[in-house]
C-alpha cells in the first residue's frame, strides 16, 4: 500500500504539471521484496526424484526509482522573440544565486536591466554567454542552429553570438530541484556541450515553448490503476485479519 501511495503521488505530480513549460513526466518503478522459501525447486525427495517447483511466499513490493521520461513535448507557438524551444536532446545552462550551475528545458527567457538574457526567475542563462541585447536593438533572430543575429535600426543584421546547449550521457540521473531546474549528479555523467543541430543536439525553435510531455488521458488511466491496486491491497489485509480472527475463535 505504501508503494502504491508513492505511485499515486507521482501520477498526481505529473497531472499538476501538465501546463509547466518543459516539464518531464516521471514513472515509479517497482521491485518485488524478499521471498520466504519453504521448499527449493530441484530438492531431492528420494528415489532419484526432484521437486519440480519451489514453495515460496513473497513479501510485497517496493518502489526503487522514479524515472524521468525526457521525450520532447509538443512545441507551442507563442510569437515571443525570446521564447526558445529545443526540438530534441539538450538543455539550457543557467547559473544559480549561489554560483553553481543548473540546467533547464524551460526556454521562456527575458531581458534584465543590463540587456542580459535570464530565466523567469532572473537566473543568468550561460548558454547565451557573451550575448547581450542593448536598447538600440530593434530585432533579434535565433537560427535553428543557434546563431543569434540582432538588428539595429536600418543597419544590416549582425551576428551577436551562438547559443551553446548541454547534454548528459544519462539525463535520467539528473536531480530535479524544482523551478524547472536540474542538477548534475555522478549518475548523470559530466556535461557535454555543443551547438544546436550538431552531433545529436536538438535544433532551436524561436517563438515556441516546449509544453509538458504529460498525457492527461494516460495519467488518468494510471491513476485509476494505482487506486484500484491500493484498494485491492487493503482488501487483502482485511481478509487476512478476518481469517486470523476466525482462527482465534476456534475451540479445541
Amino acid at each position: 500500500m505504501e508503494a502504491q501511495q508513492m505511485n499515486l503521488d507521482t501520477i498526481a505530480n505529473n497531472l499538476a504539471n501538465v501546463n509547466t513549460t518543459g516539464f518531464k513526466k516521471s514513472k515509479v518503478e517497482f521491485q518485488d521484496l524478499l521471498y520466504q522459501t519453504n521448499r527449493l525447486a530441484g530438492a531431492d525427495v528420494g528415489a532419484g526424484n526432484q521437486v519440480p517447483t519451489s514453495l515460496q511466499v513473497g513479501h510485497g513490493a517496493r518502489p526503487v526509482a522514479t524515472a524521468k521520461n525526457f521525450s520532447t513535448g509538443e512545441l507551442n507557438q507563442t510569437g515571443e522573440k525570446l521564447d526558445i524551444a529545443i526540438a530534441g536532446p539538450g538543455f539550457f545552462k543557467v547559473q544559480r544565486p549561489n554560483g553553481t550551475n543548473a540546467w533547464t528545458r524551460d526556454g521562456a527567457f527575458k531581458l534584465n536591466s543590463t540587456g542580459s538574457i535570464v530565466t523567469s526567475d532572473g537566473l543568468p542563462v550561460l548558454s547565451f554567454a557573451g550575448i547581450t541585447v542593448d536598447p538600440t536593438v530593434t530585432g533579434i533572430t535565433v537560427a535553428p542552429t543557434g546563431e543569434v543575429t540582432v538588428q539595429r535600426g536600418s543597419d544590416l543584421p549582425t551576428l551577436a553570438g551562438t547559443i551553446v546547449l548541454s547534454r548528459f550521457a544519462n539525463p535520467q540521473g539528473l536531480q530535479s530541484i524544482g523551478s524547472n531546474l536540474y542538477l548534475a549528479t555522478p549518475a548523470s555523467g559530466t556535461e557535454q556541450t555543443g551547438e544546436p543541430g550538431d552531433n545529436g543536439f536538438g535544433e532551436l525553435a524561436q517563438g515556441f515553448l516546449e509544453l509538458s510531455n504529460v498525457k492527461v488521458v494516460e495519467e488518468m488511466v494510471n491513476l485509476i490503476k494505482a487506486q484500484r491496486a491500493y484498494e485491492v491491497n487493503s482488501k487483502a489485509i482485511q481478509a487476512a485479519d478476518e481469517m486470523m480472527q476466525m482462527s482465534n475463535r476456534l475451540r479445541g
